[in-house]
């Protein structure tokens, strides 16, 4: 009888330990991917200036979009991903967009394009890109997993008591990004 329910004890023990651990992973997992957000988004602001540099001297007439994205550059360093993930999310997608039409008005210079440090800091740009959507599906991943756990009974209950939260935002494309770009706009 008193092994019985010490045996009924321990097993209600083990079910909210593992309950806690599934939690604290998750929580670990959504943490990791914020973390190789920032890396690649980083990875992506060291290559900018040098892009920008090498494309002042042949697009002269695309100053200003050049400045707009060094200036979203220098707003979305500012901003940690952690302290306020929905203005962060925000910048990168202006980014993210502003950098697409930098590759789509590139296409009008033919000899920035056959210079061949500029295809390289292209191709540079285009792999981080892709690594950077790489990372944002990782993150999501990790978001839908965690909000499953905060809002799903059992784990519903130790969450809140463990005071856990999902309210860390998708990474999801903003309007200008879900709309196809012209690219009549883009050739003279």
């Amino acid at each position: 009888m008193i092994e019985n329910i010490l045996l009924g004890i321990g097993v209600v023990v083990l079910f909210f330990y593992f309950l806690y651990a599934s939690l604290i992973k998750k929580k670990n997992r959504l943490q990791e991917s914020v973390s190789g957000i920032d890396v690649q988004l980083q990875k992506r602001y060291d290559l900018i200036p040098n892009l920008m540099n090498m494309a002042a001297k042949y697009m002269e007439h695309e100053k200003s979009m050049m400045e707009e994205i060094t200036r979203l550059r220098s707003q979305a360093m500012d901003f940690k991903f952690m302290d306020n993930p929905d203005k962060k999310i925000e910048l990168e997608n202006l980014l993210s967009t502003k950098m697409q039409e930098f590759k789509l008005s590139a296409e009008n210079y033919p000899d920035m394009k056959s210079n061949q440090t500029m295809l390289q800091a292209m191709e540079s740009l285009s792999s981080v890109e892709e690594h950077i959507a790489a990372a944002r599906r990782f993150y999501n991943a990790n978001v839908t997993d965690l909000k499953n756990a905060v809002e799903i009974f059992p784990s519903s209950m130790m969450a809140k008591i463990m005071g856990i939260k999902a309210d860390m935002p998708y990474f999801e494309a903003d309007e200008a990004a879900q709309k196809a770009i012209n690219a009549k706009n883009f050739f003279k």
